[in-house]
């Protein structure tokens, strides 16, 4: 039979040879939390159009330990309420919690240059297994842990207890950070947020480091490190692509209804000078959502036609819809903002300034607005007020 213990330590071989686990202090705590304590109530292994339910009592141990100990992440929550432990053949659904690869997991951990005797905030408990590796290294004293999701909450909680971790659990909204705890000198959210809420700037201590995934589509997100200074803003940049599910108060609703009935009125039409599809690629799409900030990437196809683009903003009642004849896209623009012109002037100083990736985004957090720009490159700056 395999030996938990061998399979941490396999992990943690991946991990050192992949270039991610690099501190002895986080290789010494992947090496000891027991990964699947934390997936008690099972997975959700995606067969392409429906989940697969997998837990520990219905698997044989080995496969079961092969499942908790891949370098994937796992689904163990679907639509807000379906765990596996209570699926009993496969299942259509939307994830709602997972536990993030271990490669993410301890990728970030590092990225926040943890010391001993540091207080830390985690935005998003999940599993609570990266709870348990800050705990392993920092004290459970010294970390505290909020999720929105009181039954998630609960099972994170009751593994934390049982791998021998009495943490600060919490339930509630974690935009609002954790007053009760602060100040931190740390702060790491495993959701994605449209910006960084200046709630976790208040609550960190000057000179101390905010960790999280800003941006809402599922792809073109960024994994901002911003350094909170004396008067109160905090300043850093943007690492590296980063994928998370959305903070649940900010999750996007799917635009429903006549597509062609929100586009009826243009108020203009013209070639475009980019092709929308740069928008499937990471950069691109992170460049759109800092110029049209509210946008929506819709995809469709009109039948047996040519595929169909949209971007639409609910919020300012615009649209910019994209039609090809097979060789040129033209653009029809309609509402108070000219969504595809925005997004298309910061393309296009993109491209001119020689393509730089998501690592030269630099952003500063006021308690009035997000400013991002590209160093260099005086056109890319956008700002974000906050109303």
């Amino acid at each position: 039979m395999t030996d938990p213990a061998s399979e941490r330590r396999r992990m943690a071989t991946v991990l050192v040879n992949q270039g991610v686990l690099k501190s002895p202090w986080l290789r010494e705590a992947v090496e000891s939390v027991p990964r699947e304590r934390f997936l008690r109530s099972g997975v959700f292994l995606d067969e392409g159009r429906s989940w697969r339910p997998v837990t520990a009592t219905g698997t044989h141990p080995d496969e079961w330990l092969k499942i908790a100990y891949s370098v994937d992440t796992l689904t163990t929550q679907l639509d807000g309420h379906l765990t596996a432990d209570q699926a009993d053949e496969p299942v259509v659904g939307v994830p709602t919690s997972s536990s993030t690869d271990p490669a993410t997991v301890v990728g970030m951990i590092e990225a926040l240059d943890l010391a001993t005797g540091h207080r830390v905030l985690e935005i998003g408990t999940g599993t609570g297994y990266s709870t348990a590796l800050m705990c392993h290294y920092l004290g459970e004293d010294n970390v505290a842990t909020v999720e929105v999701d009181a039954q998630v909450a609960a099972r994170a909680d009751a593994a934390l207890e049982a791998a021998g971790f009495s943490t600060w659990t919490a339930t509630g909204d974690g935009l609002l950070g954790h007053p009760y705890r602060a100040p931190y000198d740390r702060v790491i959210a495993t959701c994605a947020v449209r910006r960084i809420p200046y709630a976790w700037i208040r609550q960190t201590k000057p000179g101390g480091i905010v960790l999280g995934t800003v941006g809402s589509w599922p792809w073109g997100t960024g994994l901002a490190k911003l350094t909170v200074n004396d008067d109160g803003t905090a300043e850093g940049r943007i690492i590296e692509r980063s994928s998370f599910m959305q903070a649940r108060a900010q999750a996007v609703v799917p635009l429903a209804g006549d597509l062609s009935a929100r586009t009826a009125y243009a108020d203009s039409e013209r070639h475009v000078l980019v092709s929308p599809l740069v928008l499937e690629e990471w950069m691109p799409a992170f460049l759109a959502q800092l110029a049209a900030p509210g946008a929506q990437l819709v995809r469709a196809t009109g039948g047996d036609g040519p595929p169909l683009r949209y971007l639409f903003d609910p919020e300012r009642e615009s649209f910019a819809e994209f039609l090809t004849d097979g060789e040129s896209w033209t653009v029809r623009q309609g509402g108070p903002v000219a969504l595809w012109d925005d997004v298309e002037r910061s393309l296009v100083a993109w491209q001119d300034a020689g393509a730089p990736e998501i690592d030269s985004v630099r952003l500063c957090v006021t308690p009035a607005s997000h400013q991002y720009w590209i160093d260099q490159a005086p056109s890319l700056r956008w700002e974000h007020r906050i109303t």
